[in-house]
């Protein structure tokens, strides 16, 4: 994981003069590390994506700083899932199919949850033959597919699946 914490982009804003920039941090999701002037009051922050610190600080105490953001954004990250079946989670992103679509959309539901097996069910193609089967297998399939973006689908023995980040 720490490779990809490592590649999460960190804006560096100098606060208060460039409050845009951090208003279009706050839009694109993108981390946000205030620069504060030295009489300047510190600002509420209400986002995990964003931390301050006073100038002038020293390059080291930025870096640790910044890679602090980074690990605690990486730690509260939810993956996306857009309707053209784009999988985003962090920094990458895969195309599912409209079967692993719809199984990823259930249990993203409920991520970090358990998610029945009966409500998975419900999202596989209607075709006769065995249901469980055909579930183990779409799953097999999404884990293969999910797993270069950090996810892991957890098996619940007779009760379901876990989505979740690895190593988690």
């Amino acid at each position: 994981m720490s490779n990809l914490v490592n590649q999460l982009p960190v804006e560096v804003v100098r606060w208060p003069l460039d409050a845009a920039a951090r208003e279009a941090c706050q839009r694109s999701g993108t981390l946000c590390l205030l620069l504060l002037e030295r009489n300047v009051p510190a600002p509420v922050l209400t986002d995990l994506r964003e931390d301050w610190v006073r100038a002038p600080v020293p390059h080291q105490d930025l870096a640790v700083r910044i890679a602090m953001l980074r690990a605690r954004a990486a730690r509260y990250a939810v993956p996306e899932l857009d309707v053209a079946g784009i999988l985003r989670f962090r920094t990458r992103s895969v195309v599912l199919s409209p079967t692993e679509r719809a199984l990823a959309a259930e249990l993203l539901r409920r991520y970090r949850s358990l998610t029945s097996r009966e409500n998975l069910l419900v999202c596989l193609p209607t075709k006769a033959g065995d249901t469980s089967n055909a579930l183990h297998l779409h799953i097999m399939r999404l884990r293969r597919r999910i797993a270069p973006l950090g996810l892991v689908i957890k098996t619940l023995w007779n009760q379901g699946y876990q989505l979740g980040p690895a190593g988690s």
